[in-house]
């Protein structure tokens, strides 16, 4: 059995899946933003087996730091990293957001704390080999302008949203060249198109699924050997957006990246 941090566990697709995890035998560390909602969430995945809450918000950098410190410290034998937690478009309407470090939310949340958090948690991966990293992406995915990174520029929060998973992918397709050959797998899923989430009711969207629906998309890179650097529609090998396997792309979003999370 495996040891699962699952970021945004406390609602939606995180939180089925983590009472998926634990009762196929799987010890998970449920993380959330609001400590309540987590220790709630904790208290109920132990009546069906071992779980810790983490808290964290993952708009801060330096709290996606603490949270893998504090991961890595507490769990050694972590060998499964799940980066679910993301903030959706918002209302209709709703305008330009900044996260708590000054970067437009959605690439904060969705794009630089993943490849924040995973890079604190690499090393513990590593030693534990063979493990793995699922990033939950979207089929909504739009080329992110290099020239305007932040969205300065006619915000909409649904492209903002696609521009971060379409860097979610490219990142995903280029740590998994950077991993090969070490024991780490790392992939990017699609788990289900609108699923009946807060995130999507709030942006004004009738759900087309479920969360259930999305699940095995999830918990199938999650538990079993399918490869890495691989692009999944549910549990379907996909193709990502054509640009995210572009090299010089590629290279561009690793020094933005890099420039990005040093601030």
């Amino acid at each position: 059995m495996s040891t699962i941090l699952i970021t945004g566990a406390t609602s939606g697709l995180g939180r089925h899946v983590a009472f998926e995890l634990v009762r196929l035998g799987h010890v998970v560390l449920a993380h959330g933003r609001d400590p309540g909602r987590t220790e709630a969430l904790v208290g109920e995945l132990r009546a069906e087996g071992e779980a810790e809450p983490f808290v964290a918000d993952l708009g801060s950098l330096a709290q996606v730091r603490e949270l893998g410190a504090k991961v890595a410290r507490a769990h050694p034998e972590l060998d499964v990293l799940i980066n679910n937690a993301g903030a959706g478009a918002g209302s209709p309407g709703s305008g330009w957001e900044l996260s708590a470090d000054g970067h437009e939310l959605r690439l904060a949340v969705n794009y630089l704390a993943p490849v924040v958090l995973t890079r604190a948690l690499l090393p513990t991966l590593a030693t534990n080999a063979p493990s793995r990293i699922v990033n939950v992406g979207s089929v909504g995915q739009e080329l992110l302008p290099f020239d305007d990174p932040e969205f300065t520029r006619g915000y909409s929060g649904f492209a903002a949203y696609c521009r971060a998973k379409f860097a979610l992918a490219a990142h995903t397709f280029t740590l998994a060249e950077e991993l090969a050959g070490t024991g780490v797998a790392v992939n990017v899923v699609h788990p289900a198109t609108f699923m009946d989430t807060a995130m999507v009711r709030e942006g004004g969207v009738a759900p087309w699924s479920t969360v259930a629906d999305g699940a095995p998309g999830v918990l199938v890179p999650a538990t079993r050997e399918v490869g890495t650097g691989r692009f999944f529609d549910g549990t379907s090998p996909a193709r990502a957006h054509e640009a995210t396997y572009d090299t010089d792309v590629r290279k561009q979003l690793l020094t933005l990246t890099d420039r990005l999370i040093a601030t």
